[in-house]
């Protein structure tokens, strides 16, 4: 047996013998037996958007998606994004190639972010696809910010909604240190921009802690001296290995994320082995602020098409959500 929503995604395939698997108690699922090329608006596509909004991060080996493929892919969830920083493809420019070699200098990928939150609407999905991966070193880590949010206590939650961060270019900024002319025209295009500390999904309602030591800069409504304190104890949730997920990669492997609930870090233990990715991003919208009413977001989570709310006690170390056991759990 599958769990319903995967049962429901396997039916919507045409041909497709496809079957979930979670990769952890709190977020990820790989999804085996798929050609991604079979997915569209009428087959599959809205199954995998609730998929996405479930697990937050989706593993998919073994595909052969060329470049035009995967931007069609990438198409289905919305616009795509053009990155003013990473290398792109000289004919496709929503295309970024990452690729890493003995000739190239050790990637500037080793610390926490979520994707281009220095714009005021950043990614909500990115598709990252491996071509060449090394014999040893390269994994992704990810880590569930609606875990990190349900870490902090009751007290810190509410002190937190409400409050906004300033997003800056972090690292990219050095990357155009010698031409200060396309420097000054990437911030004409990208100002600055403000992002609630605290933001509700779009789709699942839940809260997010949306803070990333790549992007954000400061507290904007507290002195300098509190902001420094409080942004590098919320910095610092990411080191969590409850709410961690690392996927290591092989050529074919394609990983879909929820920009908007996920940060990741990409250890450069690999070079200067190669390694060679392709990657998409799907615009997003302006981050939501969670209520400010003082009141806890708690999830809201279906376990076989039944909502479940979770319990609300003070004294819980974390309120962590799971979804229904599918065929293949350890029991």
């Amino acid at each position: 047996r599958c769990g319903r929503l995967a049962c429901r995604l396997l039916a919507s395939i045409e041909g497709s013998a496809m079957r979930l698997q979670r990769l952890g108690p709190v977020f990820g699922a790989e999804i085996t037996d798929i050609d991604l090329n079979s997915v569209a608006p009428n087959e599959g596509l809205e199954e995998i958007k609730e998929l996405i909004s479930k697990h937050e991060v989706l593993v998919i080996r073994d595909q052969r998606l060329d470049p035009d493929q995967q931007l069609e892919f990438g198409r289905l969830f919305g616009r795509l994004a053009i990155s003013p920083f990473s290398p792109r493809s000289a004919t496709q420019p929503e295309l970024i190639v990452l690729e890493v070699n003995a000739d190239s200098k050790k990637p500037l990928t080793d610390i926490w972010h979520a994707d281009e939150t220095y714009k005021l609407e950043p990614p909500k999905f990115t598709i990252l696809k491996a071509l060449i991966s090394p014999e040893l070193g390269g994994d992704t880590i990810f880590c569930s910010m609606r875990g990190a949010y349900d870490f902090l206590s009751s007290r810190m939650q509410a002190y937190l909604t409400g409050l906004t961060a300033l997003h800056g270019f972090g690292r990219f900024r050095d990357l155009l240190e010698n031409d200060r002319e396309t420097l000054r025209e990437i911030e004409d295009t990208f100002p600055l921009a403000n992002h609630p500390v605290i933001t509700r999904h779009p789709e699942t309602s839940a809260s997010v802690l949306y803070v990333n030591r790549h992007f954000t800069e400061r507290i904007n409504e507290l002195p300098d001296e509190e902001s420094r304190s409080i942004l590098e104890f919320l910095l610092q949730q990411t080191s969590r290995p409850e709410i961690q997920l690392r996927v290591t990669w092989k050529p074919g492997t394609v990983v879909m994320w929820d920009n908007r609930s996920v940060q990741h870090y990409a250890p450069a233990d690999y070079w200067p082995q190669r390694r060679r990715m392709e990657r998409v991003t799907v615009e997003g919208e302006a981050p939501i602020p969670a209520s400010t009413d003082n009141q806890v977001a708690h999830h809201r989570v279906e376990v076989d098409d039944v909502v479940v709310e979770l319990p609300e006690q003070e004294d819980m170390a974390a309120r962590n959500y799971e979804f229904g056991r599918t065929e293949g759990d350890a029991h």
